[in-house]
């Protein structure tokens, strides 16, 4: 349970460096998501896992939308696959 939410607040964190104009959509979005993963068994660490991947893969995408630089995703990519 920690992990994820770990991973919810770095992404959350993501968020903030997109435009402005466009936070409320993926604030909206990435709640929905951890709302509906959220009976996923905690032990079932294969679920988990792949979660938080799909997580950072998606959020390089996002980031990669907006000509973020990537590198602001060094710390969910630790904790996610790391």
């Amino acid at each position: 349970m920690q992990k994820a939410l770990r991973v919810y607040g770095e992404v959350l964190r993501l968020v903030r460096r997109l435009p402005e104009d466009t936070r409320p959509y993926y604030g909206k979005y990435l709640r929905e998501n951890f709302v509906n993963y959220r009976e996923v068994d905690a032990n079932d660490t294969t679920a988990l896992d792949e979660l938080f991947r799909r997580a950072y893969n998606h959020s390089l995408w996002v980031l990669n939308k907006y000509s973020v630089d990537e590198s602001a995703a060094n710390k969910l990519k630790e904790i996610c696959c790391g």
